[in-house]
């Protein structure tokens, strides 16, 4: 049965994204589940405030707080220098909020101390955004052109590789920020013995969904190489 799989990379291919898919919704049904959960339980002081606060503790006074639109559409922004968070952890004094608020002030941390997984993640982006808009369009190439000229699949592979080695380079960043967090809310007083496990299972959940997105990158990147591999 091994031999057959490594025979037909779409067979080994359709396990793993099968199981991946499980994996990712099982994720996803549970970040949502523990947030609004968590939205339900209060604090003090909301996302913007709990932002600032972190902030200011750490001595960064130049990175503004801003609120962005979407659901789960916060973010760090190294290049304005601006904690964004969405409307519904901005202005909600929540255990979620806080949890929310505080991991993306952990990622402007890491730009003040020049973490260097951080660093190397944003010297990416430029070539990875090329990469990504590239890719799909040079591996189909590629592969429609597989036996005539297979130097172009290797490229497309070369992209993707790419950008799944961003996907891993981001997951030590992402779960840094979440402790750096955890840390602050539990040190400042934000959070109590009560509230700090459940700010640590939603940033884990939270966390989950990159180690499955990489996962899942790893994956296809495989297909790709192994399709290569057994058409030339």
């Amino acid at each position: 049965m091994e031999q057959t799989i490594m025979q037909n990379p779409n067979a080994l291919y359709w396990m793993l994204f099968i199981g991946i898919a499980i994996a990712s919704w099982a994720v996803s049904y549970s970040l949502e589940r523990k947030f609004k959960r968590f939205s339900k339980v209060p604090l003090g002081l909301t996302g913007k405030e709990v932002a600032e606060k972190m902030l200011r503790d750490n001595g960064i006074y130049d990175v503004q707080v801003t609120c962005t639109k979407g659901h789960l559409t916060d973010h760090y922004n190294p290049a304005t220098k601006t904690v964004n968070l969405s409307e519904s952890v901005y202005g909600s004094a929540s255990v979620a909020a806080a949890a929310v608020a505080a991991h993306e002030c952990g990622h402007a941390l890491q730009h003040e101390t020049e973490y260097a997984p951080l660093s190397i993640r944003s010297a990416l982006v430029p070539v990875v955004s090329f990469a990504s808009t590239w890719v799909m369009w040079v591996l189909l190439a590629g592969m429609l052109m597989i036996n005539v000229f297979p130097a172009i699949m290797g490229i497309g592979i070369g992209l993707f590789a790419l950008t799944t080695l961003f996907s891993f380079i981001t997951l030590p960043v992402e779960i840094d920020a979440s402790r750096r967090a955890v840390a602050w809310l539990e040190t400042a007083g934000i959070t109590d013995r009560e509230t700090t496990p459940m700010a640590t299972s939603a940033l884990r959940s939270a966390a989950y969904t990159y180690v499955v997105a990489a996962l899942s990158s790893l994956a296809t990147l495989v297909y790709y190489i192994l399709i290569f591999i057994d058409r030339r």
